[in-house]
């Protein structure tokens, strides 16, 4: 029979894993609790929750939210990390932390809707440019023509006043 807590538990990760669009898996083993610590607030600051979590409440809940999948990135000491927006976000938010802390963390896997990502996945994802940045992009590559085209418009204009202003400096005299 479980225990309360173990249900409760098993519910809060069944709701993070459905309103997740992106869950990084990483084998938090050698991390001390300030380092953990640390990762929580980096994160945290991104909009992400990291999670460690027992193997067989996480299996639990994947089974639960109907997303059997997760259950391919969850193996030893494991924590997730988990981004409610911008995949990217989360991806680099803690591939960066990783790097920058020379943490002994490494990724497991990750999913992303209902794909499984590799650890090297991850990483590619973690080096694509945001959605806003990728927005602007789109944006700034749409607008390129039209801007192009009012310029060349306008310069035909201003050639002629130039021309015609000159002409009439030229008779002033």
């Amino acid at each position: 029979m479980p225990t309360p807590k173990k249900v409760e538990q098993v519910a809060q990760i069944k709701d993070l894993i459905e309103t997740a669009t992106i869950a990084i898996s990483a084998n938090n083993e050698g991390m001390s609790v300030q380092d953990m610590t640390d990762l929580r607030r980096t994160l945290r600051e991104k909009d992400v929750r990291f999670r460690v979590v027992k193997n067989n409440l996480a299996y639990i809940a994947a089974d639960e939210a109907k997303k059997p999948h997760i259950k391919d990135v969850i193996t030893g000491p494991t924590g997730i990390a988990f981004g409610f927006d911008d995949p990217t976000i989360a991806a680099k938010a803690l591939t960066e932390f990783i790097t920058s802390n020379r943490s002994p963390m490494t990724i497991i896997g990750g999913i992303l809707g209902d794909d499984s990502l590799s650890p090297e996945q991850v990483n590619r994802l973690a080096t694509l440019p945001s959605k806003d940045q990728m927005v602007a992009t789109l944006l700034g590559q749409l607008q390129a023509p039209i801007r192009n085209l009012a310029y060349v418009l306008n310069a035909t204009q201003t050639g002629l006043v130039t021309a015609l202003q000159s002409i009439v400096d030229q008779k002033g005299e």
